[in-house]
């Protein structure tokens, strides 16, 4: 790797050289290349100083993002998330905007390229083309958050996932339906909505326990949206069989029990599917399967804890028709979770901006014709296992040799002694995200991002946006 072990972050790029100062104007900061206050006489002839926040209680809001110093980016970044959560409004009025970045054109052996940069806005390129004009920059200099308009209102997030998941619309045509009973099934119940047939935009007028005693299957068209309360299943988990288009938001999802019981399983045959904001943990199984031939597939903004197997993309070598699965995985927090963040079987993954952290096997496993796409992820291993990519021999049903599959890793970070382990030939082996979408929204690797991941992911307070 080529930067420093003593320093495995990026050290920002150098301010712009101030411009010549007139003889009479005041010296410039070498710090952040902007000249200084002249100094304001006090009130009654006592001495000159300058005392800061003199603004701070104009406004019912203007202390967000005012700090100085170390801790001057902890409010904004919480406002790139949720976009002062309420109206998602900076203190102006005006509309945090994502960037959107793409194509990475550092290799490995510079794991801190710059921050990549959007397409322009209002440009459709040609299929294959992917714009670099200038980034947006962010209120108060941390990362650019995806999903800036998802809670502005109610339906929103109907076809706003990035990656291979952006078609999913959910129940966006369908009537509101509002679920009044933490009852397992019965009238008022989530189980009663997801089973109905045709789309339904499904929210909740209760927060608690639901305690689901068989497997709650979510037909095609539905959206389960758990913004405006705090939903945990227990007991099992959600299955997504035969489906197209669910959205799963802003959900807790743990202590599933029983043979072959995931938090949320998605098989066989399902597509356009985004899962969003969720947190995970403790199931007898996996956390999220992907397999039997279910495809378009994005998982962003999850939370991942207290769990073995935690995702798992391609059933096993005898399931070739998994070659044709495509998922997308960013802003996601997997916490300690011992391994499959995620384990590839056949199909194509991409992974950006995550953070993974302590795992006690591996980070990323490629099998059998696996290809990964990592970018702009944070890998900081724990005390005892480094290796962060796995490459797993198998045998396809249809092949008589095992092959393990490949990685590419482009922008990513490695700490606490975490060793990528890569193996030559990913470069040209494993397919280019631009090839199939447009437009991503990915910061470079940085303490800011490893911060905000850790802040966002998961179920989160958010009120139920208007709409209805």
């Amino acid at each position: 790797m080529g930067a420093s072990c003593s320093s495995p972050f990026p050290s920002p790029p150098p301010p712009p050289p101030p411009p010549p100062a007139e003889s009479n104007a005041p010296s410039t900061s070498a710090m952040d290349g902007m000249a200084p206050h002249p100094p304001h006489p006090a009130a009654g002839g006592g001495p000159v100083m300058l005392m800061p926040y003199v603004d701070a209680d104009r406004t019912l809001r203007a202390l967000a993002g005012a700090a100085e110093g170390f801790g001057c980016r902890v409010t904004s970044l919480c406002r790139l998330w949720f976009g002062l959560i309420s109206n998602n409004l900076d203190p102006h009025g005006t509309a945090a905007r994502p960037s959107s970045g793409g194509r990475m054109g550092a290799s490995c052996s510079t794991p801190f390229p710059p921050p990549p940069r959007p397409a322009m806005d209002g440009m459709a390129p040609q299929h294959h083309q992917h714009p670099h004009p200038n980034p947006h920059p962010s209120p108060g200099g941390g990362p650019v958050m995806p999903y800036a308009d998802a809670d502005r209102t109610l339906r929103a997030l109907a076809g706003a996932a990035e990656g291979f998941g952006r078609r999913a619309i959910g129940g966006l045509h369908g009537p509101l339906y509002r679920v009044t009973s933490l009852d397992d099934d019965g009238h008022g119940t989530l189980r009663q909505a997801c089973r109905a047939h045709g789309p339904l935009w499904i929210v909740f007028d209760v927060s608690g326990d639901i305690h689901l005693r068989t497997y709650l299957r979510v037909t095609s068209h539905k959206t389960i949206d758990g913004r405006g309360q705090r939903v945990r299943l227990l007991g099992k988990g959600l299955q997504l069989k035969e489906c197209r288009h669910v959205i799963v938001c802003n959900l807790q999802i743990e202590g599933g029990r029983g043979h072959d019981v995931d938090a949320i399983q998605i098989k066989p045959s399902s597509a356009d599917i985004w899962i969003d904001r969720c947190s995970l943990a403790d199931c007898d199984d996996g956390l999220i399967d992907i397999t039997r031939g279910s495809t378009d597939v994005t998982v962003s903004r999850c939370r991942f804890s207290r769990h073995d197997k935690t995702m798992l993309v391609g059933a096993d070598p005898s399931h070739t028709g998994d070659r044709g699965i495509r998922v997308t995985v960013h802003h996601c927090f997997f916490d300690g979770t011992r391994q499959r963040h995620p384990r590839v079987r056949f199909g194509r993954a991409h992974l950006y901006n995550n953070y993974t952290r302590g795992w006690g096997i591996y980070a990323v496993a490629a099998g059998v014709e696996a290809q990964v796409a990592s970018q702009c992820n944070v890998y900081e291993a724990g005390a005892e296992k480094k290796a962060v990519f796995r490459y797993m021999p198998e045998r396809a049903a249809d092949r008589e040799e095992a092959e393990a599959g490949w990685v590419r890793s482009e922008g990513d970070a490695f700490l606490n002694g975490a060793r990528p382990c890569l193996v030559d030939g990913g470069d040209a082996a494993v397919f280019r995200p631009e090839e199939y979408y447009e437009r991503w929204t990915m910061e470079a690797a940085s303490p800011a991002l490893k911060e905000v991941v850790q802040l966002c992911a998961g179920w989160q307070p958010v009120p139920r946006p208007p709409g209805e």
